[in-house]
């Protein structure tokens, strides 16, 4: 799940590269916390940053904000504000750990960038060279697929494709999801246009391992947490402990009623959005990211070795995939609209008020955050929740940079309120549009049973309609949370109301019938459009499985 961007975002670019690390000169003395030097004071402007952030929570309704601000190696602010939890009242606290979600990319793409540097591969190597079985629907893209490619979004794939493979959590393994790509239809043309997707970040963590030797995770444990001293940044869920201070995600129900979000895992394609990690281990990434891959002094890790080198950096903060810049829709985000957009690899790449800015952010069930820096300016901000609400995070962000940047005070809060209110009545809107459209007398073509059976897509897999009770219901056989009744909407077209309501994805299933009566093939689309992209429906093509197929 990567957080949908609402038309008003922000969008922003980045480049990963190769390159020979540089020599790591000796390695420095790290003075005990309790003796060093104070951080510079926060700007003036910040003066009321635990009111602002406290009006932030109120007004989108997030239980927990955390947020840590940085200027080149020295930490201004980490601090947390609300709930980790709502029910036991835990605080949030600048070791709280969140899901971070996309902004895993960019460690993908630093992987990547060191075994580069290692001599283990060079980012213009085919994919195949490494994962000789690897393959895509279109046999130029398979053989034409550059490591590089992986990681900037410009492959053909839809937006969001093949997601449903490990979304939400599935029983395929990292291999298998890859292996299904073969299927995941090409919509676009190979390097023309951005489309956003991770599955293709699950095949770089791939690479990684072939290259490596190493298990992902151990991989970002040897090269990336431990020489920053990310002592308490976890993989993904299956790897935290009971005693670690986890926050606890909040989804709305039904776009309304905030319910606790389930803990999940992204195991199989961790690659793409796994990580679990606070504020204080955040801020040491990005200010070794300021630091143009040296490790500073400030991190208390490997102090002084470079974690990357200063042309891995470039390479990864260059534009691969052009992003159209739109005009906003309101006058108040005029002033920060972007004169340039793209995507490198791993990272947004993008401009703040004519400031070069480099971010990303991340999406989860009940959990959304942003990381975002200004590098001409030293500047760093990490801002993570415990709610799906991207208005919170862009609030706070930009209330931050305008101070970072001696910038008089703009009330973000009231607009990205109304930017937000916008966007929910205009799918209030489109809802309306169906009620008007729909022949509520209209009845199926067929028994209910005669909708019952299994059908297959090729690259998901099997879906499961069976009678229960008088009513339908729908199962996709590789996830557990994908279960729901069918209620029927007109016609041979049903609405699958899902039993886990805080997906806010239920979706109309529509069935196509041949001139005998029988069911061709069955489509799925979201209802609503604040439905988040990586419920990928649109890609689905359901037909009838023989009773003679194998599974």
């Amino acid at each position: 799940m990567h957080f949908k961007p609402a038309s008003f975002a922000t969008a922003v670019a980045l480049a990963l590269a190769i390159g020979l690390a540089h020599a790591a000169p000796p390695q420095s003395v790290v003075l005990p916390e309790s003796v060093r030097p104070l951080p510079p004071p926060l700007p003036a402007q910040l003066g009321d940053f635990d009111a602002y952030v406290e009006g932030v929570r109120e007004a989108f309704d997030v239980p927990g904000i955390a947020v840590a601000i940085v200027k080149d190696d020295r930490v201004l602010l980490e601090n947390g504000w609300g709930v980790a939890d709502r029910e036991t009242g835990a605080p949030v606290d600048a070791h709280t750990l969140f899901a971070i979600a996309s902004n895993t990319k960019a460690f993908t793409a630093a992987s990547l960038q060191m075994l580069a540097a290692d001599g283990k591969l060079e980012m213009d190597d085919r994919v195949i060279e490494h994962l000789p079985w690897f393959r895509m629907s279109d046999p130029y893209i398979t053989h034409e697929m550059r490591i590089r490619d992986l990681l900037a979004h410009r492959s053909g794939l839809s937006l969001g494709a093949g997601d449903l493979l490990y979304w939400p959590t599935t029983t395929y393994t990292n291999r298998e999801v890859a292996e299904r790509l073969k299927d995941v239809p090409i919509t676009g043309g190979f390097r023309a246009q951005y489309a956003y997707d991770n599955i293709l970040f699950g095949v770089a963590q791939l690479v990684v391992e072939a290259t490596s030797g190493m298990a992902f995770e151990d991989f970002l444990k040897q090269r990336i947490f431990d020489p920053l001293a990310m002592q308490r940044t976890r993989y993904n869920a299956d790897h935290l402990g009971d005693l670690d201070n986890i926050a606890t995600g909040y989804s709305k129900a039904d776009f309304k009623d905030i319910v606790p979000a389930p803990r999940m895992t992204w195991s199989n394609v961790g690659g793409a959005g796994g990580i679990y990690s606070s504020v204080h281990d955040m801020s040491k990434w990005v200010r070794t990211h300021l630091a143009g891959g040296e490790i500073p002094a400030s991190v208390g890790g490997e102090t002084g070795k470079r974690l990357f080198s200063e042309q891995a950096q470039r390479e990864m903060w260059t534009m691969l995939t052009p992003i159209p810049v739109r005009k906003p829709k309101f006058e108040a985000f005029e002033p920060i609209t972007p004169n340039y957009m793209g995507y490198g690899e791993g990272w947004n790449l993008s401009d703040y008020r004519g400031e070069k800015m480099v971010s990303h952010t991340g999406g989860w069930p009940g959990m959304v955050s942003r990381v975002t820096m200004l590098p001409g300016q030293g500047i760093g901000v990490v801002v993570l929740t415990n709610a799906e609400s991207g208005a919170a995070f862009n609030a706070v962000t930009n209330r931050v940079l305008d101070a970072m940047l001696g910038l008089p005070p703009t009330d973000w809060t009231k607009a990205y309120a109304e930017a937000r209110a916008k966007q929910e009545g205009d799918a209030d809107e489109d809802w309306k549009k169906h009620l008007a459209a729909r022949d509520a007398k209209s009845k199926p073509s067929l028994p209910l049973s005669g909708y019952a059976g299994t059908y297959v897509d090729p690259w998901y897999g099997d879906v499961v309609i069976s009678r229960e009770g008088g009513k339908l219901r729908l199962r996709f056989g590789r996830t557990a949370d994908l279960v729901g009744t069918l209620e029927h909407w007109q016609h041979d077209t049903f609405i699958v109301r899902w039993d886990q309501r805080w997906l806010n994805a239920d979706a109309f299933l529509s069935f196509a019938l041949d001139p005998d009566g029988n069911i061709r093939e069955a489509r799925m689309e979201p209802v609503s459009d604040l439905t988040d992209f990586s419920f990928d429906f649109q890609d689905l093509r359901l037909t009838p499985k023989p009773d003679d197929a194998e599974d």
